[in-house]
């Protein structure tokens, strides 16, 4: 597996973040959506990222500064037909070691509360991310569940 940097201009890049807007908006509520569309994973504040294994997009992800001190994880996707197979693990290796190497004080994501999510929680769960309060522009929200992680 290599990760590398993207632009997402990639058609196969492009087509994973649709399915995973697609799958956003099927399980929360338009309101609980916080996935960012391509538009906004382009920002200079926006880091993104694949996974390829040869030419076959495993998996992408992305890490955005908030401030100087604090990182958000963004679009973390793993490709559906290469799921259990540790893309995502290694995805959020990488974006913890980046946002170590960038002297973040603290990485922190917000992800769904519903079972579909239950994955998602005990990958970050296991890299010792905890619950935390909304941070940045979130606010409570009962279909979201926001975790961090002291760095």
């Amino acid at each position: 597996m290599h990760i590398r940097p993207d632009d997402l201009s990639g058609p196969r890049v492009r087509a994973l973040l649709d399915e995973h807007l697609a799958n956003m908006r099927q399980l929360s509520p338009p309101e609980s959506v916080h996935a960012l569309p391509i538009e906004a994973l382009r920002r200079p504040d926006v880091t993104f990222w694949t996974a390829w294994s040869g030419v076959e997009l495993l998996g992408c992800g992305a890490l955005k500064e908030l401030d100087p001190a604090h990182g958000e994880i963004k679009s973390m996707r793993t490709a559906s037909g290469h799921r259990r197979q540790g893309v995502a693990r290694a995805m959020l290796a990488h974006i913890v070691a980046e946002a170590r190497r960038r002297g973040y004080s603290r990485l922190s994501l917000e992800t769904g509360s519903d079972a579909p999510f239950e994955p998602a929680q005990r990958l970050y769960a296991g890299f010792g991310f905890t619950a935390c309060a909304p941070f940045a522009d979130y606010e409570e929200d009962p279909n979201s569940v926001f975790m961090t992680l002291a760095l």
